[in-house]
């Protein structure tokens, strides 16, 4: 199997995932509600956000609209990377890397194109999919769906702490997702091994005839 059909094949396998887990959450928990599946520190905690990672929030109306068409523009200049990449037979693991990081942010685009229109609101109740009466917003307002929380370390900060001094501290407080994990391996990877990954793509860049053509492509 190809690089391409091999990356196509993960950000296939990753938006599936992505997605049965949030509209199981969605479908069985209101919002607010908790899961503990591993004592304290694993917990499945149910929260939405307007579409960034790990709940963070643009505000108003249009921060949201915004937020939504520049993910989109996003993902296609991701895909077309990934396409070059393929094309130019860079090193595998970037391109996997990027197929990650691709699948993660449309995984949660989704959410915010559609989510608002095939569910009814969460709050206080859980939530019908294709309700008779519409979903809880339209087209580019849906809100993200998170669901993982791991408190792994719950204390307080020491009394001559500057500006903290006394308040509790919660590591790791985010709540995210499947899509913001796939996203952060992806990163992480590119940038641990980035040296390798771009050096090899330069050197073939450098030993490859100008009228040379890949002939490999994502299909």
């Amino acid at each position: 199997m190809s690089i391409g059909k091999k990356s196509i094949l993960i950000i296939l396998v990753i938006l599936s995932l992505d997605q049965f887990f949030k509209i199981l959450v969605k479908t069985n928990m209101s919002i607010g509600q908790e899961i503990h599946v591993i004592g304290n520190w694993f917990i499945l905690h149910f929260t939405e956000n307007n579409g960034m990672a790990f709940g963070m929030d643009l505000p108003g109306d249009n921060g949201k609209i915004f937020l939504s068409l520049f993910r989109i523009m996003a993902v296609t200049g991701i895909a077309f990377y990934m396409r070059y990449l393929i094309r130019h037979k860079a090193h595998n693991g970037l391109v996997i890397s990027v197929a990650l990081i691709l699948a993660g942010a449309a995984g949660n685009i989704f959410d915010s194109l559609f989510y608002g229109m095939i569910f009814e609101d969460s709050w206080g109740k859980v939530a019908t999919m294709f309700p008779e009466g519409g979903g809880y917003s339209s087209f580019l307002h849906g809100r993200v769906v998170d669901m993982l929380y791991f408190p792994v370390i719950k204390a307080y900060w020491p009394e001559w702490f500057p500006l903290w001094g006394g308040q509790s501290l919660v590591f790791f407080r985010p709540v995210f997702n499947m899509a913001d994990s796939s996203i952060t391996v992806g990163v992480f990877i590119i940038l641990f091994f980035q040296k390798r990954f771009f050096a090899e793509l330069e050197q073939k860049e450098a030993d490859k005839p100008a009228s040379e053509e890949s002939p490999e492509t994502i299909s």
